[in-house]
């Protein structure tokens, strides 16, 4: 975190003009999420932007200092640590999880996406629990071969994110 703190970044700051590989997951510090999703991008974050991405994004439905804290335990010094505080992002993208059954309130499904200049051109959402679709080997893979599961704008909607190094949160305006 910044001595300054969050500081406003928009998502066409983050997605116009790149190629950016966007994951979502539950929340940090959570077991699959430690354990294997976040993980499993910080392992192939160097493979991943040989093939073109120019940034990496994990996001979760926690606060920039949570995002922050555990970008820096997990290492994940080449991915931008994205935090969705309010859940807007996620809502924008249809993809919020009730996750009020285990403690965890309204949060993100699992999914990941490749945008290219704000546009997505992939989408993959997990249908249970696990990380497969999600994987950084499963959207490597996608990134090779240009497949292409779903698409959306992210230019309809505006968002203003504050950013502190590594973490982002989301507001809109």
């Amino acid at each position: 975190m910044g001595d300054g703190g969050p500081g406003p970044v928009s998502t066409s700051d983050l997605f116009n003009g790149k190629k950016v590989l966007l994951f979502a997951l539950l929340g940090a510090f959570t077991p699959g999420c430690a354990m294997t999703h976040l993980p499993g991008y910080v392992v192939n974050a160097d493979t991943i932007k040989s093939k073109g991405v120019d940034n990496i994004v994990c996001m979760s439905v926690n606060d920039a200092f949570v995002m922050s804290a555990w970008g820096k335990v997990q290492n994940a010094d080449e991915i931008i640590m994205l935090a969705d505080g309010n859940g807007e992002l996620t809502a924008a993208f249809g993809l919020e999880l009730d996750g009020s059954g285990f403690g965890l309130g309204t949060c993100s499904q699992r999914f990941a996406m490749i945008v290219e200049d704000g546009k997505v051109t992939n989408l993959n959402i997990e249908e249970g629990p696990g990380v497969d679709a999600s994987s950084a080997e499963t959207m490597m893979a996608c990134s090779k071969s240009g497949s292409q599961s779903h698409a959306m704008r992210l230019c309809g909607a505006r968002f203003d994110i504050l950013m502190p190094p590594r973490a982002i949160r989301s507001q809109t305006r």
